[in-house]
């Protein structure tokens, strides 16, 4: 490995924007906040530090590094550069990690993702699809996200539901939460969602692409392509069917945007088995970890261990190294902290 590799293995790096065809409208607010860049139609979906694919395909989804490597070739190549011994010895050369920043255009349709064990029994996966959402934006008169059935729901009347199509039942069956920035919502895999269209999130999920599409029809080309290569019936059985209270739903949803401290944790506590987030605002100090930084607002620099800086402006989407060290944060600016679970919460 020559050393322009190895000096970029331990240095936070800027990430270009990549963003991989989607079935559904968006990505305004992604080009806005980059400042320009790919506001197409069908770009909704900001791939941020990416090692994982899209479902089925060799390469697209994942992230390239400036030097023109895949992010995910360059953490096989050195994962305890990248990923830090404790990480590694948890999850191997995985991130443990996916990043996207995704604009929802229109509503996305209702699905849910599979649980580790059932990833485990049905598609030779360690991860399933836990995920998060936190609000960055929102625009439209009523901007809301759709999370877990509100009673009960039998599998057969799910079943019933998913099998002639029936839209208004699958969406009117969810709780509609409004939302506005600063919000964040927790999704234990399993649980059927949707959001809203106008909804701008920074989206932390485990590193796959797995999606059981519940409601398919006028989103997917055909049924086959929303079950992940399953029947039907085995693809929702992964999915909960229990009702969401105020209680449940109080326990994965956090409003953080009357907090204004140098440093927010973003997530519910049901999250860190799966992901660490913290919005960051001026000076601030980051303990060695694999990270992805996305600046909201403002300008500042990333100084890491090793005496180099990155500069950071809103718009930037950066890729840090376990390698580099306890870095500073500094300037006026504001930023989204991704990180894996640590690895005391292996899972």
């Amino acid at each position: 490995m020559s050393s322009v590799h190895d000096d970029q293995s331990v240095r936070a790096l800027v990430l270009p924007a990549n963003q991989p065809q989607q079935f559904y409208r968006g990505g305004a607010s992604i080009a806005a906040l980059r400042g320009g860049g790919d506001d197409r139609e069908f770009g909704p979906e900001d791939w941020v530090g990416s090692t994982t694919t899209r479902f089925g395909q060799p390469e697209s989804g994942l992230s390239r590094l400036p030097d023109g490597r895949w992010l995910r070739d360059a953490v096989r190549e050195a994962p305890e550069q990248w990923l830090g011994s404790e990480h590694v010895a948890a999850f191997g050369d995985s991130t443990a990690l996916l990043v996207k920043l995704l604009d929802a255009g229109q509503r996305l349709p209702v699905h849910c993702h599979p649980s580790d064990r059932f990833a485990q029994q049905h598609l030779g996966s360690r991860f399933g699809k836990t995920e998060a959402w936190i609000v960055v934006g929102t625009s439209g008169p009523n901007p809301v996200v759709h999370l877990g059935f509100r009673d009960d729901v039998a599998p057969e009347v799910v079943e019933r539901w998913v099998t002639t199509q029936d839209s208004s039942a699958l969406l009117g069956s969810l709780n509609e939460i409004p939302v506005r920035p600063g919000d964040t919502v927790h999704v234990p895999a399993g649980t059927p969602h949707a959001i809203g269209e106008g909804v701008f999130i920074v989206e932390l999920q485990q590193p796959t692409d797995f999606s059981v599409t519940l409601e398919w029809r006028g989103f997917l080309a055909d049924a086959e392509s929303a079950f992940l290569g399953m029947d039907q019936r085995t693809a929702l059985q992964t999915l909960n069917h229990s009702g969401f209270d105020d209680a449940a739903l109080a326990s994965l949803i956090k409003r953080t945007a009357d907090q204004d401290a140098a440093r927010v944790g973003l997530l519910a506590d049901d999250a860190a088995p799966f992901f660490r987030a913290d919005r960051l605002h001026g000076a601030v100090e980051l303990e060695p970890s694999f990270g992805v930084l996305i600046v909201l607002d403002g300008s500042g620099k990333l100084r890491s261990d090793n005496g180099t800086d990155l500069d950071l402006r809103r718009g930037t989407t950066a890729v840090v190294p376990h390698a580099a060290g306890a870095a500073q944060l500094e300037g006026d600016l504001t930023a989204v902290h991704c990180r894996p679970p640590s690895a005391g919460s292996r899972i």
